[in-house]
This record gives structure tokens, sequence and C-alpha cells, in this order.
């Protein structure tokens, strides 16, 4: 069942991959075919961003895969009886690479800094056997996903035989640079997964797992990065009654 946001603001986001059998099988069937996706992975902040910015809105409307990255979207989709599964961008970076390889599709990091990139890049090839990146891409300091730069690194890709691209660029621009791919390097899918790639690279230390057990992996990275961060969170829950009040609509209108 899908699950979706938004349409106050003109477009309905649906996340309308509901757990990662799902996903793998989605992704897998795209990658033997040789067709592109943009894939991304939805959040609270994302929501709030959504509200207030319509070129990410209509970003998010041109991704093929939307998922949960984050408790709270899970219990709001509970709350609503469209049930999800949590998907961080952050878990999936590994399980991408393996389908790249098993596809036998040449992987490309795009984002971050050129020493995440290669930390992180080495650490795939010693955890994925038969992996393949053809190129790492961080773009420069102040990079527009719609500029001229953005044009030439998807260019830069199709030319390497990129089959697969994980972005790790933050919202919105990973997003948006993702939609732009999906026009303009049609046979590539793009992944869109945040510090992904800096947990991989080993440059940003995770919450441990128990804090993700028990869903304060937001405070950790909250406490560790205040400055960053505290105002994102703060106006992610004042604005959670109101989405929970949306989803329990949801849920009503279904019994109606």
């Amino acid at each position: 069942m899908r699950f979706s946001f938004g349409a106050r603001e003109g477009v309905a986001i649906e996340v309308n991959i509901p757990d990662r059998a799902t996903l793998e099988r989605k992704l897998r069937a795209r990658l033997a075919a040789g067709e592109g996706f943009a894939l991304a992975t939805i959040n609270l902040d994302h929501l709030d961003k959504l509200r207030r910015d319509a070129g990410f809105r209509a970003a998010y409307a041109a991704q093929d895969f939307v998922v949960a990255d984050g408790n709270p979207i899970v219990w709001l989709s509970r709350l609503a009886r469209r049930p999800v599964a949590l998907l961080p961008g952050s878990d999936l970076v590994v399980p991408l690479a393996r389908l790249a390889a098993e596809a036998g599709v040449k992987l490309a990091l795009v984002g971050a800094t050129g020493p995440v990139l290669e930390a992180a890049g080495a650490r795939l090839c010693e955890q994925v056997e038969g992996l393949e990146i053809c190129a790492k891409i961080a773009p420069a300091m102040g990079f527009d996903p719609e500029g001229a730069e953005a044009g030439e690194i998807l260019a830069a890709l199709e030319k390497a035989g990129a089959g697969l691209v994980l972005v790790a660029l933050g919202a919105p621009k990973q997003e948006v640079f993702a939609a732009r791919g999906r026009q303009e390097a049609p046979q590539v899918g793009f992944a869109s997964i945040g510090a992904g790639l800096d947990f991989i690279a080993g440059s940003q230390r995770r919450a441990p797992r128990w804090v993700r057990a028990l869903a304060m992996e937001w405070l950790w990275r909250a406490l560790c990065n205040p400055r960053r961060l505290a105002g994102r969170y703060l106006r992610s829950a004042l604005a959670l009654p109101g989405h929970a009040w949306r989803a329990w609509r949801m849920r009503a209108g279904d019994r109606a």
C-alpha cells in the first residue's frame, strides 16, 4: 500500500516501496534491463523542505522509487494503516553496491570530497566481490545540480559506462541532480544516499546500533553536530503533529 505526503502543496509524494525485498526486486529488474531510475529516501527534514521548496517538490515527483528514511515516517505510515519498512539511505549503500556487482553494472560515486570517495570506494570493493567502480566525482564547493558542472558530470558518468550512481550531495541537491539525470542519462540509475558514503569511509561516525534500535539516531546526530542539526530537527518536530493528523485522516478515510 502506498503512503503519500504533500497533497496540500499540489503534488503527492508517495512512499511507494514497502520493504527492502520489494526495492531489491525492482532495482534488480531495472539494472538487468539497462533501464535507469531515481531513488529517494524521505524523512521529516525532507517533508519540511518539500513544504517550502517548489523545486524540491518537482524533483521528488520525478523519482521512480521513494523509501522511508527515518522512524517518524514509519510511525506515520502505521498510523495511516499504510505501513512501510524503515530503509535509511545509509543502510542501502552496501546492498546497492552488491546489486550492481551481481548485475555486472559499473558503480559511480558522486558527492562528498575526494578523500571520502577514495576511502568509501576502497571499503566497498573490500566488502563487495566483483564490484567495479568506474568514477568517483566530488563536485566543487557551491555545486549547482541545475548548472553546467552537473551537465558535465552526467556526461562523464555516461562516458565511464556507469549503470548505478550513489549520489551523496545532501537534500535537495542530490534529488534535483538525480531528477536531472533521469532526463539526460536515462539508462543510469541514481540513488540519493545522503551521508552514506561518509559513514562507509569513516569520516563521520554513525550512531551505535543500540541507539538506532531505540529510534534515537536523530538525537545522536543532533548532539554530535548541534549547530547544524538542532534547528533542522526542531522544525521537523514542530511539523510532526500536523503530519500525524493527516495520517490519522488517511486512516479514517479507509474506514469510511
